[in-house]
Parts: C-alpha cells; structure tokens; sequence
C-alpha cells in the first residue's frame, strides 16, 4: 500500500535570502489532518576534491546553527539559473582556490527530507590545480588537505560530523578503491 498525503492547504510564513518556510495542512491516508513546516531550499553542491597523493580538501569553518567549526568538504547553494556542475566549479574555487580538471557528477540526495526539500549535488573533482580561493565577504575558512585513510579515522572518532562530508569521503574512498 502506498502512503501518500495531500496537501490541501500551503502558507509560506517566511522568505529569505537562502531559504524559505512554509506550512502545509495535509490530509493524511486515515482521512485525518495534521500540519507539515517545510524549509525550502533551492538546492545545493557538495564536492570532494581528491588530490593525485590521495588527500582530500576540507574546509573549516564556524557553523552558527551548531555553535562551532566544522571540517566539512567545500559546498554551496545553487544561484538562480545556475546548472549544479557550474556551482560546483565555482565553490570549489571560492572556497578552497583549486580549480579541477575533471569535475565528475556521482548522485544526489535529499539532506534532511523530514523538514527540507533540499537536494545536494555530489561531486568528485580531480585534476587539482591549487590556486588562491576568494571566499565570500561573510566567509571565514580555512583549508585544510588530509589523507583519507585519515578522514576514515576521524570520523570514527567523532571529529567529522557533517552529514554531506562523511558520505563524500564514503564515496571518494570507495571510487578510489576502484580505480
């Protein structure tokens, strides 16, 4: 049987600059109502870029909503018009100052489809020339390159907790395997 439920009302409650709220009213498959908040976002990229010697690029930076820095691989929102792999190329300069050879599309995914209809983009980007980065005005990061037998180790340990992260170096490790 497949559970659906229908919106029969929708209130955007909120407009901003990366993101917006809504509240849906649904109807669910018991013919009962209930109330769905919504945060839509217009998409992302997440991109880990993989070095010849096998290091990833990480950035570091504070993130307000958890209260500290995290190590994450380079990331952003996609602009208006904008195709994800353009993104790509263009955070990954912004924030790290590399600039990659071959930027290969591996799948998407949804971040957290219990509240957000936010769908990120991954990328593998090799080929790296190293470069200098141009962050954005209210962007404070550092770059940070670590081995990803590393990474691996660090994640056990608890010191890599960003979702898109730890599934990007996942993936890099098992298309690095492959090879």
């Amino acid at each position: 049987m497949i559970y659906e439920e229908k919106t029969m009302k929708s209130e955007k409650i909120y407009e901003g600059k990366i993101l917006n709220l809504r509240i849906d009213t649904v109807e669910l498959p018991d013919k009962k109502y209930s109330k769905r908040e919504i945060v839509e976002h217009p998409g992302a990229v997440a991109i880990v870029p993989v070095t010849d010697d096998n290091c990833i690029i990480l950035v570091k930076q504070f993130r307000k909503p958890v209260e500290k820095s995290l190590l994450e691989i380079p990331a952003g929102k996609l602009e208006i018009n904008e195709e994800p792999r353009e993104t790509a190329n263009r955070e990954l300069k912004e924030e790290t100052g590399y600039v990659s050879n071959k930027m290969e599309y591996l799948f998407e995914f949804f971040t957290s489809p219990g509240f957000s209809n936010e769908k990120m983009h991954l990328f593998l980007a090799t080929g790296l020339v190293e470069g200098d980065a141009v962050p954005e005005s209210d962007e404070f990061i550092e770059v940070i390159k670590v081995n990803i037998d590393d990474l691996m180790k660090m994640i056990d340990r608890g010191e890599i907790v960003d979702s898109k992260t730890i599934v990007g170096i996942f993936m890099a490790k098992k298309y690095l395997s492959e090879k």
